[in-house]
């Protein structure tokens, strides 16, 4: 199983990138020191989708990057990417299975150690928990809170995702409770220019080498 290092998890948003924002704001974000990123994107048009991952992609190469593909089994095997689960997205047992020992399958665990234990089982390469704060992405998911890092840091042995609200000022109690990928969309991207998203990351990313 691929190993992750710790950092900045970007994760697209169809309607905040939506026109020409989505390749250079990503390049931004990877620039700035992003680690991996994930492709979510729910609209109904899989030509349109499968373009924007190929391109991204081949972003993610270029700055050794890894790429995970939100809820589309297909589409990471086809790409050799990484692929994310909700909990209604599908069997992680399965896309083990088809994706291989090395490829990156991460679960949404929302609150919930005993979730977090089930995607362990099933083979997952880490476990994400959130939201942690007000989140226009996730506003109706469980709270989950830092002591909640830190009883799953102690339980799991797996890198530990924290989503949900994440800005700069909030990032350093999670990474301190046990974060060790912050997966940002909001905080990250919402942003005026390229220039100001890889700002952003390199901010999350210093953050890891301090705490």
């Amino acid at each position: 199983m691929s190993a992750l290092p710790r950092g900045l998890y970007a994760i697209t948003d169809s309607q905040l990138l939506a026109g020409d924002r989505l390749l250079p704001w990503v390049d931004a974000a990877l620039a700035g020191g992003a680690r991996l990123l994930q492709y979510r994107d729910k609209s109904a048009d899989p030509g349109r989708r499968r373009d924007e991952a190929l391109q991204l992609k081949s972003i993610c190469d270029y700055y050794a990057a890894q790429l995970v593909i939100n809820d589309d089994l297909a589409l990471a095997s086809e790409l050799h990417a990484g692929l994310h689960l909700g909990r209604d997205d599908g069997s992680l047992r399965e896309a083990r299975q088809q994706l291989g020992e090395q490829a990156i399958i991460g679960a949404t665990c929302h609150a919930s150690l005993a979730f977090a234990s089930e995607a362990q089982e099933a083979g997952a390469s880490y476990i994400a928990f959130g939201r942690f704060f007000q989140s226009v992405t996730k506003p109706g998911t469980p709270a989950a809170t830092p002591l909640l890092l830190e009883q799953a840091s102690k339980q799991f042995n797996l890198p530990i995702v924290a989503i949900g609200g994440v800005t700069l000022h909030n990032a350093p109690q999670l990474i301190s409770s046990g974060a060790s990928l912050l997966a940002v969309v909001n905080g990250l991207f919402a942003a005026p220019s390229p220039a100001e998203v890889e700002r952003r990351a390199r901010g999350f990313s210093e953050l890891f080498q301090i705490l």
